[in-house]
């Protein structure tokens, strides 16, 4: 599947307007060149996502040149290469030779130069002119320099991820100016504060299509996301069948789904739960389970994750673990899950070359309580077997530093969190896109924690919006801005374009309630709307009914036009189809908006007649949003109604109504 290109977003500053959200260019000045001729250049650099540890400008941009020399050797990273090349072609460049560092043409050429490669290599060393590499893994460092032969970019990394990391934040540098590409001349130097990055399909219902997996590798590039756990509930040979072989054609699209993770330097790790029917006493189990590992091996897996959670401990699944391990409880299945998992790890993982720590889900995985199960687990298990944590409950409402220190304490290791955000496959997220930002987990996490994965929702595009907030926390936790992130990823999603954009900002408010298991959401829902009605109403009774209506009226209309902007083709397909219901249902509530405020307008105008046909035309709206229905639906909930902005927009409706009446 090939890889959507998406537009450049560097000169696109999304900030709220009257009317909704709108991008702003970065401030330019005049700078000169070495020639003495006058260019613009960016002063403010345009963001980079994740934010890097260390970015400044450092001189004038280069020209994307109509050839570009790249210089790339044997320890070049292929993937990077080949992506860097794409970028280039796609940015202005009619020609890019991809030469040795023996081979670079002389200054005469008046183009281009890119070098990628390691860090060591002799002629980047040299052209990084000062720009530090990191030590840590995946680091990698960027420097931009302009000049009369169209200047030279270099890029490095610390090891093979390092290099494509690098490619990855350059293609966000590119920016127009004039009729013509250019790079911003900034030094980079940057690694992840967490090792372990990215998603985990971990949900019930509808797992993704093999399309839609492929898609999301190549999206955990774009992201610098470096994991994927590959553990849909719905995939019977996941769980309930998970001592039988995959069949062949599910093999291979397990076989290209690893490939295509290398290529995005993703490491694509297999789960297998067996913990519903497992006998743990048996060696026949055991090696079952070793067998469906073996075979994803075979595939080029080198991660492996064997989750034992949503499972029933007070019962034993055959009598010989009763005989082995006592009556069930939570001390007994420590000790059973523990023998399996370490039987594993120092059986099957250390025996296996370049095999990743083994991962788990513990059965009790939500919450700081100290039990006989934690206690067991915490003595007995691998000190190699990475354990999976979802925060003080299945879906926290915050993880601080305290908490997860307080939970790798219980664990006796650094835990691993399974975020359950977006995920919409529970009772209170029914009929729910959930658009927010991600959110409210604390810097300094990447401290006290292995890493964070994220649970998708059944919806993989829609995902995105959150998945892209997750994946910049994990990369600099201590730079991250929720909302900042948030309109960055709604840029992504509509490839740069500026209205776009805007429109998809528009969405997520109404799609912003993040539920927790309980009565109280974790996000608010529609907080952008919320203020504006609550202004509204503000204004209107203290006696300026006409201004008013003035300041809502042209954001009612934002709503009720977003779903055509949405589906006008420069939002990703995937998302568009994802959100299909919602949008459907959108255009309509505003168009009910849009009425309501005509209304309001006309009864302050002293046109009651005027008011009361427009307050029945809403109604009408309002009618038709709710009879829209999720269909087919991808979820377990059936084929329910979309929410759009509930119990914020459906009250300020209602509430004009009443006044009106």
């Amino acid at each position: 599947m090939p890889r959507r290109r998406h537009r450049s977003t560097s000169t696109c500053l999304l900030v709220a307007t009257a009317t909704a959200f709108s991008c702003l260019a970065p401030v330019a000045a005049a700078r000169s060149s070495p020639a003495g001729a006058a260019e613009a250049a960016d002063v403010r650099l345009p963001p980079v996502s994740p934010t890097p540890r260390s970015m400044e400008r450092v001189g004038d941009d280069a020209a994307v040149t109509r050839r570009v020399t790249v210089v790339a050797d044997e320890e070049t990273d292929a993937a990077a290469r080949d992506r860097l090349v794409r970028e280039l072609k796609a940015h202005g460049a009619h020609r890019v030779d991809v030469v040795a560092p023996d081979a670079v043409p002389g200054p005469a050429a008046k183009s281009l130069t890119v070098r990628l490669g390691p860090a060591v290599r002799g002629d980047i060393a040299r052209s990084l002119a000062g720009t530090s590499v990191p030590g840590q893994a995946e680091g990698y460092a960027l420097r931009v320099a302009g000049g009369r032969s169209g200047g030279s970019v270099t890029l490095a990394g610390t090891d093979a991820t390092g290099q494509f990391y690098a490619v990855q934040s350059l293609r966000q540098l590119f920016q127009r100016a004039g009729g013509a590409w250019r790079i911003a001349g900034a030094a980079v130097s940057d690694h992840p504060a967490m090792p372990l990055r990215g998603t985990v399909e971990g949900f019930y219902g509808t797992p993704w299509t093999h399309a839609e997996r492929l898609d999301q590798m190549d999206f955990h590039g774009d992201v610098k996301a470096n994991t994927y756990i590959y553990a849909p509930k719905d995939d019977p040979y996941h769980r309930d069948k998970w001592r039988e072989p995959y069949p062949e054609d599910k093999a291979a699209e397990l076989g290209e789904l690893v490939e295509r993770a290398t290529a995005n330097h993703v490491r694509f790790t297999f789960a297998v739960s067996p913990g519903a029917s497992v006998c743990y006493s048996d060696p026949d189990h055991v090696e079952d389970l070793k067998a469906k590992l073996q075979a994803l091996y075979d595939l080029g897996t080198r991660a492996f994750s064997v989750p034992l959670d949503d499972i029933d401990y007070t019962s034993w699944n055959c009598e010989a673990d009763r005989a082995a391990y006592g009556e069930p409880g939570r001390e007994a299945a420590a000790r059973a899950q523990s023998d399996l998992l370490n039987d594993v790890q120092r059986t099957f993982i250390a025996t296996h070359e370049g095999s990743h720590p083994l991962q788990t889900v513990p059965t009790e995985y939500g919450d700081l309580t100290d039990t006989a199960y934690k206690q067991t687990l915490r003595t007995r298990l691998d000190g190699e077997v990475e354990v999976m944590w979802t925060g003080t409950d299945v879906v926290p409402p915050e993880i601080t530093n305290d908490q997860a220190e307080a939970a790798s304490a219980l664990f006796g290791r650094k835990v691993f969190v399974w975020d359950n955000y977006p995920v919409n496959d529970f009772g209170n997220t029914s009929g729910r896109l959930l658009l927010a930002p991600y959110d409210k987990r604390e810097a300094g996490l990447s401290g006290h924690l292995a890493g964070v994965v994220a649970n998708p929702m059944n919806q993989p595009y829609a995902s995105k919006a959150a998945v892209f907030g997750a994946a910049a926390f994990t990369w600099n936790d201590t730079a991250y801005d929720a909302e900042a992130t948030w309109r960055q990823a709604m840029a992504y999603l509509a490839g740069g374009d500026r209205r776009a954009t805007g429109a998809l900002l528009v969405l997520g408010d109404l799609e912003h309630l993040a539920p927790t298991f309980g009565d109280t959401p974790w996000q608010p829902q529609a907080p952008e709307l919320a203020r504006r009605t609550a202004a509204f109403w503000r204004t209107w009774d203290a006696g300026e009914e006409a201004g008013a209506v003035r300041a809502l009226r042209p954001y009612a209309k934002a709503i009720a036009e977003a779903p055509a902007t949405i589906r006008g083709g420069a939002v990703e397909p995937g998302f568009v189809t994802d959100a299909a219901p919602w949008l459907d249902a959108t255009a309509l509530w505003g168009e009910a908006a849009v009425a309501m405020t005509g209304a309001l307008d006309a009864w302050q105008s002293g046109d009651q007649d005027e008011a009361r046909r427009l307050v029945r035309e809403s109604e009408g709206y309002q009618e038709q949003a709710r009879a829209v229905r999720v269909d087919p639906p991808r979820n377990s909930w059936g084929a329910v109604r979309p929410k759009v902005g509930d119990g914020v927009l459906d009250a300020f409706l209602a509430e004009a109504a009443d006044r009106l009446a």
